[in-house]
């Protein structure tokens, strides 16, 4: 017994230093970035030391600032007030769209979602102009409307087929239950099924807030003017706003940006895992 215990205990020391390794190389580039934040440009290119000669917030006080009248602060703003809706409506829209697939038959079911899982194969080249010219008939460029029409009308089908496939992995006993006491559709949907579904959910919701967060090509299509720039569109107006770029402050402003999603995901990692393992093997 005392060689077996000896033999796991080495076993999982390994595994955990192996872990660490890995962990350590992936998160290079944020330390990089971190440290870069602190650094000038001679010390950035004229030197592969990983941490800086000396710390001064100056580069995060500056890079905070802005470019023009508005601060970081507004870009933040504004892209919490694109993100925040986007997601929550993907979760209802895709919700609603998931549970009809999964637990009604109606005609041309199979048909409808096999064309709506074959939507996944079109590039957003090919949709971006017939978007642009109907939402500038709608007169909506130039505010968040496209990005919350998209959500509100279930238009990603990858969260659809995601929760699809978590939804047939619970059981329809659930379901004829609930009618036997009494409920409808909606009310098992809200009572039964919503809280079982929690894994999938945090999901859809994590990648679409990391997917809208980052998105620069459709922000700069359909946003025009500076005051409802995103935070992806700030790093990069601060990129062609100076002759000589102080890429310290690129760093810093970089790092920040970047910072919510790191922490998001941290927090909701258990269920994020969860919700990709349980959807990937279940229907």
């Amino acid at each position: 017994m005392n060689r077996k215990t000896k033999k796991k205990t080495v076993k999982t020391v390994l595994s955990y230093l192996v872990i660490a390794v890995i962990g350590l190389v992936l998160l290079y580039p944020i330390l990089w970035m971190f440290f870069a934040a602190f650094k000038t440009n001679d010390e950035i290119f004229g030197s592969t030391r990983l941490l800086a000669s000396h710390y001064s917030l100056k580069n995060f006080i500056d890079g905070w600032k802005g470019s023009g009248t508005m601060t970081y602060a507004t870009y933040f703003w504004n892209t919490f007030r694109l993100v925040i809706p986007v997601t929550l409506l993907t979760l209802v829209s895709s919700t609603l769209v998931a549970y009809g697939f999964a637990r009604f038959n109606f005609p041309f079911k199979k048909a409808l979602f096999s064309l709506l899982i074959a939507t996944l194969m079109l590039p957003n080249a090919v949709i971006i102009i017939p978007r642009y010219t109907l939402f500038a008939k709608f007169g909506w460029i130039d505010t968040y409307i496209p990005f919350y029409a998209l959500a509100a009308l279930a238009c990603y089908p990858f969260f659809i087929f995601m929760l699809v496939q978590f939804l047939r992995g619970i059981p329809r006993d659930l379901d004829e239950s609930a009618y036997i006491d009494g409920c409808g559709t909606f009310r098992t949907l809200m009572q039964i099924i919503l809280p079982l579904m929690k894994p999938s959910l945090f999901s859809a919701a994590l990648f679409q807030f990391m997917w809208t967060y980052n998105d620069y090509f459709n922000s700069l299509i359909f946003i025009n003017s500076g005051k409802k720039y995103t935070v992806s569109l700030a790093l990069r107006l601060s990129l062609d706003s100076e002759s000589v770029i102080n890429w310290g402050k690129i760093m810093a402003t970089s790092f920040v940006v970047v910072l919510p999603l790191i922490l998001l995901f941290f927090m909701a990692q258990k269920y994020f895992v969860e919700g990709i393992a349980t959807s990937g093997l279940k229907g």
